[in-house]
């Protein structure tokens, strides 16, 4: 069994690869991040439907369970197909903005952070509208949207910021592992992983959630504009927390004292 990588090389892989977002064209950051949108809500849209299929036989909590593990094979897509979900920029693009202690650095990245968030919510706004036909999905599957962005929409401020963190924080630590990984089977696995516990939380990502919220606006009478704006913006402040702090920056903390120590 090959010897899995050490922080340090984890981290140089990220920086490579943060080199590579920082420096894609607008048109790549468009496409990719519009992709990215388009992608995640098979994810959404296969939750509703296995919760949907499952709750008449086996109850609400094993419907969760189930629609959780459907929503995995959304994140698999994201990643596979090398779309950009939002916080997927948190890791590699920040680890090179570090390396490279420059203005210019953070200036891409800043613009780079906004390119992909717009378009992941737009590229997934045109699929959820397709999605939203009625007769488009199984019976039933329409209520069962309206319903999870209605639990959504009514949670506190605090706990949408909290759930926040820890989506951030899981998606961050995502991108992490899979500079560990070698493999395409390896990262299929991860994704998969993470994309199930993201949904089995629920942990609110600023991407899936707004996109949830914004099927409750079009498919039932609970959810205003005024909720995904909401939710926009305490989930995306508390994805940034958890993400780059308890994240991004520990991990080159980590990195900067193990290189310490071998030049000691």
């Amino acid at each position: 069994m090959a010897k899995p990588p050490d922080p340090p090389e984890i981290y140089h892989r990220a920086q490579e690869e943060g080199e590579r977002r920082l420096a894609m064209t607008p048109l790549e950051k468009t496409s990719t991040g519009f992709i990215a949108g388009i992608t995640i809500v098979f994810g959404i849209v296969a939750l509703a439907m296995a919760s949907e299929l499952a709750e008449p036989r086996l109850g609400s909590a094993l419907a969760q369970l189930i629609g959780a593990l459907a929503f995995g094979i959304g994140v698999v897509f994201v990643v596979v197909g090398r779309s950009e979900l939002f916080t997927e920029n948190f890791f590699g693009p920040v680890a090179a903005a570090l390396g490279r202690q420059r203005r210019s650095a953070w200036v891409r990245l800043g613009r780079l952070w906004v390119v992909v968030l717009v378009l992941n919510l737009l590229g997934g706004a045109v699929m959820a509208a397709v999605f939203s036909v009625e007769g488009t999905l199984p019976a039933g599957a329409h209520h069962t949207l309206a319903e999870v962005a209605h639990e959504i929409a009514t949670k506190s401020g605090l706990a949408t910021f909290t759930r926040g963190i820890a989506a951030g924080t899981l998606l961050t630590l995502l991108s992490y592992l899979l500079h560990a990984a070698d493999s395409t089977g390896s990262r299929i696995v991860l994704a998969y992983v993470v994309g199930f516990f993201l949904a089995l939380g629920p942990f609110d990502h600023v991407v899936v959630s707004g996109l949830h919220l914004l099927f409750g606006v079009w498919l039932g009478d609970t959810v205003t504009y005024a909720d995904v704006g909401f939710n926009l913006l305490l989930a995306g402040a508390g994805n940034l927390a958890g993400g780059l702090l308890l994240m991004t920056l520990t991990h080159t903390a980590q990195v900067k004292g193990a290189r310490g120590k071998r030049s000691g």
